[in-house]
């Protein structure tokens, strides 16, 4: 008769940076899963989810987001109280608006991978491909939202 362990199966090393990169996004701001993706310099929007799927309970998973701003299908109270808790900035929904339930403030609430922190620094001021940060982190230095990362 085979005996199922006890043990953990060991986390992959790209779920681990994954996680990584959640854990540094601060208190009321985002990344989409993209960004996370082009951050690490490898997967893509897709795959980031997945790895958020899997095994992003433990981490603040709210804080990695559609980049449409919409609150993550199935879990919107719960996250909708973690972005009020943090004051994440949030965009009202319109009474036409199904569920009426917010969207994130993109503009504002996403983060960038920089050194500044939730006081509003470091924020992308529009469109991805206007925007080049310098990031730091592991002692590799990434390009985000100028196009590839570069490492």
């Amino acid at each position: 008769m085979d005996r199922v362990s006890d043990e953990l199966p060991e986390l992959p090393e790209y779920a681990e940076r994954v996680l990584d990169v959640a854990e540094h996004i601060p208190p009321g701001r985002v990344m989409t899963y993209g960004d996370v993706a082009e951050w690490l310099g490898e997967g893509g929007p897709r795959q980031v989810g997945r790895v958020m799927a899997l095994y992003g309970a433990a981490a603040p998973w709210w804080r990695v987001v559609r980049s449409d701003g919409a609150l993550l299908p199935g879990h919107e109270l719960r996250a909708l109280g973690h972005y009020r808790e943090e004051s994440t900035p949030l965009r009202e929904a319109s009474r036409a608006a199904e569920g009426h339930l917010p969207r994130l403030d993109m503009r504002r609430a996403r983060w960038d991978g920089g050194a500044e922190g939730a006081d509003g620094a470091g924020s992308r001021s529009g469109r991805a491909e206007e925007t080049t940060v310098t990031a730091r982190a592991a002692g590799a230095e990434h390009e985000v939202g100028g196009g590839a990362a570069h490492i």
